[in-house]
C-alpha cells in the first residue's frame, strides 16, 4: 500500500503561491526572506509569519478573489507532474495535498493548471479563509494552538496507526513542511532554482534522511523503482539525489 502526499505551493509548481502573493501584492521578497530564515531558526513560529505575510497582501487592499484569478495567471505547473500524477492513478496510489496555504486557493489553481476532472480526485488537506463583510479576508488555520498553524504531521500520522501502513512519499518544499519531515518513509525535497532551500537546510541540521530532486519526472523514476519492489525505502533515500 502506498500513500504520496504532496505539499502543492512551490512544490508541484514551479513557484509557491503563497510566496507569489507576498512578493508581487504584499510587502515582497526580501521581508519574506527575513521571515522565513527566523521560522528556520525557530525564532519565529510558522503560524504568525506566515499570517503577517497573509496580512501585508490585505494591507495593500488586494481582494481573496483578486489574489486568487492573479494566480491562477501567474502559477505553471511543474513540467513531470502530469506524467507523475498518471502514474500514481494507474497503480492506485492516492494522491494527497498537504498544504498550509487555504483551500479555495488551492482548489483553484489546482483545477486551472490539470482540469476540474483531475482536480476533484485529489483530496486537499490545508488551512481556510476567513471573509469579511467589508472584503477583507484572513486565514483560518486548522490547527490555531500549533506554532505551524497546519500542523502537517497530523495527517500522516493516522496513516502511521493503521495494522497495516502504507509507504508514505512525500514531497515538501519548504518551512511549512518542517512538521511533516520527519514523519514520511520516503521525503522528497525540492530544490529551487532561486536558492530558496529551506526544507534542505532544516533537514541537513536535523538528519532527517531526504532525496533532492528538480522536478517530478526525476522523482518518478525513484517512486517507481520503491513501488515495483526494485528498491527498498532505505536504498531509496541512501540516494540523495533524483
Amino acid at each position: 500500500m502506498w500513500l504520496n502526499g504532496v505539499y502543492r505551493d512551490g512544490t508541484i509548481t514551479t513557484r509557491d503561491s503563497n510566496d507569489y502573493m507576498t512578493d508581487e501584492l504584499g510587502f515582497g521578497r526580501e521581508k519574506r526572506r527575513e521571515l522565513n530564515v527566523a521560522t528556520l531558526s525557530g525564532e519565529r513560529t510558522f503560524r504568525d509569519t506566515f499570517r503577517e505575510m497573509l496580512e501585508s497582501v490585505v494591507a495593500k487592499g488586494h481582494s481573496f478573489e483578486y489574489c486568487k484569478e492573479e494566480l491562477k495567471k501567474n502559477i505553471i505547473l511543474d513540467s513531470g507532474f502530469r506524467e507523475f500524477y498518471r502514474y500514481c492513478e494507474s497503480t492506485d496510489i492516492p494522491v494527497v495535498i498537504i498544504s498550509s496555504g487555504m483551500a479555495p486557493l488551492i482548489r483553484a489553481v489546482l483545477s486551472n493548471l490539470i482540469g476540474e476532472e483531475d482536480s476533484s480526485k485529489i483530496e486537499i488537506v490545508s488551512n481556510e479563509v476567513i471573509i469579511h463583510p467589508d472584503g477583507k479576508w484572513e486565514i483560518q488555520y486548522r490547527h490555531p494552538s500549533s506554532g505551524y498553524g497546519h500542523d502537517k504531521s497530523q495527517a500522516i500520522l493516522p496513516y502511521r496507526r493503521l495494522p497495516n501502513p502504507p509507504t508514505i512519499f512525500f514531497f515538501g518544499d519548504g518551512v511549512s513542511d518542517m512538521s511533516a519531515a520527519r514523519h514520511a518513509d520516503v521525503l522528497f525535497v525540492k530544490q529551487k532554482p532561486d536558492g530558496e532551500n529551506d526544507l534542505h537546510l532544516y533537514c541537513v541540521q536535523e538528519g532527517i534522511p531526504h532525496i533532492l530532486f528538480s522536478n517530478f519526472g526525476r522523482a518518478l523514476n525513484i517512486v517507481k523503482q520503491v513501488v515495483e519492489g526494485k528498491l527498498t525505502v532505505k536504498e531509496a533515500l541512501a540516494i540523495g539525489q533524483a
